[in-house]
């Protein structure tokens, strides 16, 4: 692992309090405590999973068994979404109907077609 240097932080701290400070009045989702959990453990699993195809590829590993294993994070990848889409449809998209933005329908088709590709 290696670690960051005092300059690399500060600058990812910058990065991050301007993104605060730009989406404060942006939309949240309302994800429970148990689903943040359960989505925390699934992409930790998949960040393991592209460690090792990245040590595969370091050691020469054959093709075809590295292309599996991408494979199956992208499966992993999609298993996220499908979780995310699920509850965005169950609340947000539903909390905005609700309160009569219909918008919500388009931006939630484009959000189908980019997961389609």
């Amino acid at each position: 692992m290696n670690p960051m240097n005092k300059e690399s932080r500060e600058e990812l701290q910058e990065a991050v309090n301007e993104l605060d400070t730009c989406c404060e009045n942006k939309r949240k989702s309302h994800h429970s405590d148990e689903v943040k959990k359960n989505l925390i453990s699934r992409l930790n699993r998949i960040e393991g999973q592209i460690r090792g195809v990245k040590g595969l590829i370091e050691k020469d590993t054959y093709c075809d068994d590295v292309i599996n294993q991408i494979s199956a994070i992208q499966s992993a990848l999609n298993s996220v979404a499908k979780v995310l889409l699920e509850g965005h449809l169950k609340s947000c998209v539903l909390e905005r109907i609700q309160e009569g933005d219909l918008e919500v329908i388009d931006e939630v088709l484009v959000t189908v077609k980019r997961l389609m590709k």
